[in-house]
């Protein structure tokens, strides 16, 4: 099926809010309007998008999920459904226009539809002047519109906005989970192990660092500065190289630049004798040579040099000079 189609239980983990959702829905419990938030990349506008098709399926499937074959189901999977909106954000943010537009929309009753369901997506992106013209609607949607929003657990939403619809918490998937994802996708087992840790339990982050090849960019990055030393002919020519291949990432930089952190901070846990809390599982060897490389009392400088990057480029500083700044003081 085409990747907005969702059914329930297409969706990877959650049991809890799966729970939540099935149960106000069998019981005839539906609140007016639900914020599904957590994470990036757990889940929530997959979820969403299932709740919307389960609600307005035609032939419901015993385990409580949309059939995916009704008349239904076949307008949402082609994406002709009249009866389900879709609001996120233009450009950065969701703008009042939008929600004008919103308001506009449903002075009319649904088409065809038991519920029109409206999905606003993001909405922590989303301006004062827009949030407040959504809570006219949130107070007292008109019948026959059910409103799912998706949210940032770690950005913040209007209080305004969270008082007024059923919370619906999506948390972090077990590594275990999202490493079989990923090696049913075709990830190699080490690699999947090491994406599934990196991304915190974010199904959607790590796929995301698979497709980037940041990985193997910050394997490339590592094990040269394990052999580099400041006192060899060609070693400003190698800082210099990987400066400007880390510049060329643009806005992924600070992204990239947070692995490194990372493995850093890998270094420090097997200083102190925690193998087991390291996420870096593919570069295990590095590890063990970075204890010689970098031993405990010189790490807290390296990661004050990481801090001092990540202000830099928040200020737009020239990007190849910071990680030439960076990588020279790591030596």
């Amino acid at each position: 099926m085409p990747q907005d189609y969702f059914t329930i239980n297409d969706i990877l983990g959650q049991e809890k809010a799966k729970t939540m959702l099935r149960r106000a829905a069998g019981g005839g419990r539906l609140a007016h309007a639900y914020l599904f938030r957590g994470p990036s990349g757990v889940g929530k506008k997959s979820l969403a998008r299932a709740f919307g098709n389960y609600l307005n399926c035609l032939e419901p499937v015993p385990e409580q999920d949309a059939c995916g074959h009704c008349r239904s189901c076949r307008k949402l999977r082609s994406g002709n459904h009249p009866d389900r909106l879709l609001i996120e954000p233009d450009g950065a943010a969701i703008k009042i226009a939008q929600i004008r537009e919103l308001k506009r929309a449903l002075t009319f009753p649904p088409l065809e539809a038991r519920l029109r369901i409206v999905l606003i997506s993001e909405v922590h992106t989303m301006r004062r002047e827009a949030a407040n013209s959504l809570l006219k609607i949130l107070e007292e949607p008109p019948p026959g519109n059910l409103l799912i929003l998706t949210g940032d657990g770690a950005s913040e939403i209007l209080p305004t906005i969270t008082s007024r619809c059923q919370q619906i918490p999506l948390t972090p998937l077990p590594l275990d989970q999202v490493a079989r994802e990923l090696v049913s996708e075709g990830s190699a087992p080490e690699t999947a192990a090491t994406l599934a840790a990196l991304g915190g339990g974010s199904l959607g982050q790590a796929r995301q660092l698979a497709t980037l090849d940041l990985l193997e960019l910050r394997r490339t990055a590592i094990t040269t500065l394990l052999d580099l030393r400041p006192s060899r002919a060609n070693t400003a020519e190698t800082i210099f190289a990987l400066a400007e291949s880390a510049a060329g990432l643009g806005e992924l930089l600070p992204q990239f630049l947070g692995l490194l952190k990372l493995w850093f901070r890998d270094l420090l846990l097997i200083h102190h004798h925690q193998p087991t809390r390291i996420v870096n599982l593919d570069l295990r060897e590095a590890l063990t040579q970075g204890q010689t490389r970098w031993p405990l009392a010189e790490l807290p400088a390296r990661f004050r040099l990481f801090e001092q990057a990540e202000r830099q480029l928040a200020r737009n500083c020239n990007r190849a000079l910071v990680c030439e700044v960076l990588y020279f003081g790591l030596l």
